[in-house]
């Protein structure tokens, strides 16, 4: 089961793809795991499928061992004649994100952060748009500043992903990728009003509207996962 830690030894990318109907997300899905399978890239390490839950569409967050590596399977035949063209006959919008892990944080007790379908994680990918200048800024404000999610009830662990270079994307962007108990524990979070919220939260929420430019989120089951020498 792979696993994330912020210790700069994997380029990690996360391919978003949006779709517009379940029908299109299924075929993503089974053409994604059929890669996914048959992986024998240069320096690729893993690959975790997720299949959308709010929204129709899918994540690959995928492990290499460098940017060459990766830049060298963008370059192959098969990704610019096959692979491509196929995901964009059925999605909607493509984002190819280069990024490094700058933070990782895990409930009390709870170990490394781990990413399987054997696991029940109810998984949330949150992008920001942010300027170059305020990308740090933002990193900080959403990874070192929230230390107080440990307290929150159905909390599992949270990563935070600095946007390095990108396809489908224009400026800078940091990603959020967390994992929660369950649906219900994740909505209530994130429905509680904004006079019920603890002063360390509204301090951070305020930050983050004040640095970020733009915001897209979806929710997520992983269903498959392949590691290198698997």
């Amino acid at each position: 089961m792979p696993k994330i830690a912020a210790d700069g030894k994997n380029l990690t990318v996360l391919n978003l793809f949006s779709t517009d109907s379940a029908e299109r997300q299924d075929s993503l899905l089974a053409a994604m795991r059929e890669i996914v399978d048959s992986a024998t890239y240069e320096g690729w390490k893993s690959s975790t499928v997720h299949s959308g839950q709010t929204k129709f569409g899918t994540a690959n967050f995928i492990q290499w061992r460098s940017t060459e590596d990766l830049e060298a399977r963008y370059a192959g035949e098969e990704f610019k004649h096959r692979t491509l063209p196929l995901f964009g006959e059925i999605t909607t919008a493509i984002r190819l994100l280069q990024n490094e892990v700058v933070f990782t944080q895990q409930k009390p007790g709870a170990g490394e952060t781990e990413i399987g379908p054997d696991r029940d994680d109810y998984t949330v990918i949150d992008l920001y748009g942010v300027t170059e200048k305020h990308q740090d800024d933002l990193v900080e404000a959403l990874g070192a500043s929230q230390d107080w999610l440990q307290k929150v009830p159905g909390y599992r662990s949270h990563t935070v992903l600095r946007g390095l270079r990108g396809r489908g994307i224009e400026g800078k962007w940091v990603v959020v990728y967390s994992q929660w108990d369950s649906k219900e524990a994740y909505d209530a979070f994130r429905e509680q009003p904004s006079g019920e919220r603890s002063a360390e939260r509204q301090k951070v929420d305020a930050r983050v509207d004040a640095l970020a430019i733009w915001r897209d989120s979806n929710t997520y089951r992983v269903v498959h996962t392949r590691s290198a020498g698997e």
